[in-house]
């Protein structure tokens, strides 16, 4: 084991197991590196890599802290490793998304509000009339990050936000068949909001599983090429 890993390790195991809580100031630096059996080097190092997981912040002047070590941010930054994966790994991450998707999804249908439902309405015909893939893409997250909002926690939010989020970079509707991907895309929002309307959680669920996976399918017969301006679109963009 490296220097550097040996210091991450270390580290690590003193914010799991509370010895260094949310939002406690780390011990001195030469007190660490005593404690660890590291270099100051080394240890800056593992602080780097734990801040880059949203574990810990660095204070300018203050020294360095525990993050809040909300679920939630922590999920989020998931999307460093999601994004570093091709699309065959994409797609196996798809099985993952069916079941949190369909859960959220049937979560919903028994939560949902009149006024929720208007909105999820509001957004379906916003995507039903458009033509501007940015646009589609803009309201099909928000589409679907509302329904999470409704049916799911904090944590099954952020980790759904990024498997979706990682589909800004294959912009299906773009290509030839894109028309006809996008009026079945349409058709199964409508199912969506139908049983979530009825308040039919197995409904809701069916509908949700064969939404994704219908992307699924898509993605993995056209095999799309990635876009460098859908990765430039920032992180609440979608494809499908």
């Amino acid at each position: 084991m490296s220097a550097v890993d040996k210091a991450f390790h270390g580290l690590r195991r003193m914010i799991s197991s509370g010895r260094l809580g949310p939002g406690q100031r780390f011990p001195p630096e030469s007190d660490l590196c005593a404690e660890l059996g590291v270099s100051r080097s080394s240890l800056r190092e593992a602080v780097r890599m734990l801040a880059a997981l949203g574990a810990v912040q660095s204070r300018h002047g203050s020294g360095t802290f525990v993050s809040q070590l909300r679920p939630e941010d922590l999920l989020g930054r998931l999307a460093l490793t999601v994004e570093l994966l091709p699309l065959d790994g994409l797609l196996e991450l798809f099985e993952i998304r069916r079941v949190l998707e369909s859960h959220v999804m049937a979560q919903a249908a028994a939560r949902i509000t009149p006024e929720a439902l208007d909105t999820l309405r509001g957004h379906l015909e916003v995507l039903e009339a458009t033509d501007d893939p940015a646009e589609y893409t803009e309201f099909d997250h928000r589409f679907h990050a509302d329904i999470a909002r409704i049916g799911g926690s904090p944590s099954l939010q952020a980790l759904l936000a990024v498997f979706r989020a990682r589909s800004r970079h294959y912009q299906v509707f773009t290509m030839p068949e894109g028309a006809t991907f996008k009026r079945a895309g349409d058709e199964d929002h409508r199912t969506i909001v139908r049983a979530l309307a009825d308040r039919d959680p197995a409904a809701a669920a069916t509908a949700a599983a064969a939404h994704i996976a219908r992307s699924e399918r898509w993605l993995d017969a056209c095999r799309p090429p990635v876009t460098d301006a859908a990765s430039d679109a920032g992180p609440h963009t979608e494809a499908y």
